[in-house]
């Protein structure tokens, strides 16, 4: 495989991971805005424009968008994060033309008022199936109760309030601060011809227009809370504890994983043996999300009502008991043989390595091989591990319960 870069005058960054033995080409526009760049007034407004920009623009219809993704045999789809928003599309390689063409030309959509206008009602019904099927928003909650003021702790979705007063000026204006060239990068893997997709982007990317789209960077909170909130339709208690971890630039967020692992991986950890294994909880799992300037480590519980406040004890004494005495050099192994397979096996298409790569770049600006993941893996030691518990304490948290209970006893 060879990794190759090129940057047009205007800064929107192309790179690609070319391997001449794939079968399938995979191309996305990766651009760096998600939900933390958004003011409250415009709060959704990301996620939303995901939504419109497969509407239609000035050269296409809606229709002509999906049909013409159709007649190539794309898998194609868009998603949007706190941080991120990525429209990508699959494609057999002599489709890569006509796939940059089409996802550089919805990467300038028309933002119509009548499209709009109807899509508006699809974001608010989201957010109403969001919020009526488990967990019940719990983990937008929380993520707001733990964060605060901090951008990281608005919701993606927005609000039912901040969707219906959104107007689409707002929109275009919002499209005309984070869409820059200079916050997008063009990433590509498997069976690639570089110097064509330099080509193509360039005629279809070239006379964007560049300007600056900072983002903010405040410092974190660190004070954790207790939450209830009552679902009398939920059958079950649903229980999300966030903590801070290591962020997406810092080098522990590698033993942050694992330990992740160690602790709550859906099978084979501790969580899983204490609570899942033994039936008092129907699932329970523990995961490291890094973000630029942060990470979490989230935990997720749900299980019968009567259980909750035994349970939610039984995971900080797990906690508690793993901050005072560490993880073994048994269970660190382990962890990183189920890692090591994870990335393996998910890097076989190059649609999985598309991902790596453009986040790997939008994020940390670094293009980092399969062998460069399992090396990182595989040179975190037990101390290392076990000191990332002692910077990031797993009992210093925020909680949010949702269920059928009016009131659940905090961990003591």
């Amino acid at each position: 495989m060879e990794f190759q870069t090129h940057t047009l005058a205007n800064g929107l960054e192309i790179l690609a991971e070319c391997n001449g033995d794939a079968h399938s080409a995979a191309l996305g526009f990766f651009v760096k805005t998600g939900a933390r760049d958004e003011t409250d007034a415009v709060s959704g407004v990301s996620h939303f424009l995901e939504h419109m920009v497969f509407k239609g623009t000035p050269r296409r219809s809606a229709d002509d968008v999906n049909r013409e993704f159709d007649e190539m045999g794309a898998h194609y789809n868009a998603f949007t994060s706190e941080e991120n928003t990525v429209y990508y599309a699959a494609v057999l390689p002599e489709f890569q033309t006509d796939a940059v063409d089409l996802l550089a030309d919805i990467l300038r959509p028309a933002l119509r008022k009548k499209d709009f206008d109807t899509e508006k009602n699809v974001i608010l019904e989201e957010i109403k199936m969001y919020e009526d099927q488990p967990p019940f928003g719990a983990d937008d909650k929380c993520r707001a109760a733990h964060y605060g003021a901090h951008p990281l702790g608005k919701s993606v979705l927005g609000s039912p309030a901040s969707i219906r007063d959104l107007a689409v000026e707002q929109m275009r204006d919002y499209f005309r601060t984070r869409y820059s060239p200079k916050n997008i990068v063009l990433a590509a893997a498997g069976r690639i011809d570089f110097d064509r997709l330099v080509q193509e982007t360039s005629r279809r990317c070239g006379d964007w227009e560049p300007f600056p789209a900072p983002r903010e960077m405040p410092p974190v909170p660190t004070a954790g809370s207790f939450h209830v909130v009552t679902k009398e339709s939920a059958a079950q208690e649903y229980m999300i504890q966030l903590s801070n971890g290591p962020g997406a630039t810092d080098a522990d967020r590698h033993a942050a994983k694992l330990l992740a692992t160690v602790l709550g991986d859906d099978s084979g950890s501790r969580l899983y043996w204490e609570l899942v294994d033994s039936g008092r909880a129907e699932q329970c799992s523990l995961g490291h999300y890094d973000y630029q300037g942060t990470g979490i480590f989230m935990t997720y519980t749900c299980c019968d009502p009567e259980g909750t406040a035994d349970n939610l004890q039984a995971i900080r004494n797990l906690f508690r008991a793993a901050e005072r005495e560490g993880i073994t050099a048994a269970e660190l192994a382990l962890a990183k043989s189920k890692i090591n397979s994870r990335v393996v096996l998910s890097s076989e298409k190059p649609r999985s390595r598309l991902f790596n790569v453009g986040f790997n770049w939008i994020c940390r600006h670094e293009y980092r091989t399969i062998r460069d993941d399992l090396d990182a893996i595989d040179s975190v030691t037990v101390a290392q591990a076990n000191a990332v518990l002692k910077k990031y304490p797993l009992t210093q948290n925020t909680t949010y319960a949702v269920g059928p209970l009016a009131a659940v006893a905090a961990p003591k």
